[in-house]
């Protein structure tokens, strides 16, 4: 047994690095939302920044865009020409998927400071990557409603999950502990 410990020591700390992390988070989160009352509608605080900067984001882009709270289930309304075209709910704010990404930064972890502005800078592009994903799927479904399925069920998640994906691969060969060190001749 202790021979497999040894083989099996950098995944076993990896695994036990990202689990911690993840689960640590996630209970701040859950922390987080429980200050809001569901049966009443509340919505928490980032689900409506992001809503509201959803909205701006096409506001910017000239496009007739307004958001009003949801009076009859939990979630902002994102209304595109007058028409509610996006629910914007807890799970479409994007920080369960900023909270996957940091677990597996830290899982990996380097050097404190490069680790600490990896964290910061890859988790603002996903956040901003989410705010213009949730703008684009308005105007597309408004213009696509019968490819609702497609949009927001595989494309904008591929998407979202592809970009995560690609700066973890940049996080383990750039400045994880892990990375290699080119050799200069």
């Amino acid at each position: 047994m202790k021979k497999y410990l040894i083989l099996y020591k950098p995944f076993l700390l990896f695994l036990g690095k990202f689990l911690l992390t993840y689960l640590l988070l996630t209970f701040v989160y859950e922390s987080y939302l429980g200050q809001f009352d569901v049966k009443k509608f509340e919505d928490d605080g980032f689900t409506q920044l992001v809503a509201k900067q959803s909205k701006d984001l096409l506001v910017f882009f000239n496009y007739d865009a307004n958001i009003a709270t949801n009076a009859n289930e939990p979630g902002i309304n994102l209304f595109y020409n007058q028409k509610i075209m996006a629910r914007i709910i807890e799970g479409c704010n994007g920080l369960s998927v900023i909270i996957l990404f940091i677990s597996f930064v830290i899982a990996f972890s380097g050097k404190i400071k490069p680790t600490i502005l990896f964290i910061i800078g890859g988790s603002l592009l996903i956040h901003i990557l989410n705010v213009f994903r949730i703008a684009l799927l308005c105007i597309l479904m408004y213009y696509f409603p019968r490819q609702e399925h497609l949009l927001h069920g595989v494309f904008f998640p591929l998407f979202i999950y592809g970009v995560v994906f690609v700066l973890w691969i940049i996080w383990v060969n750039k400045f994880s502990k892990y990375a290699t060190k080119t050799i200069q001749s």
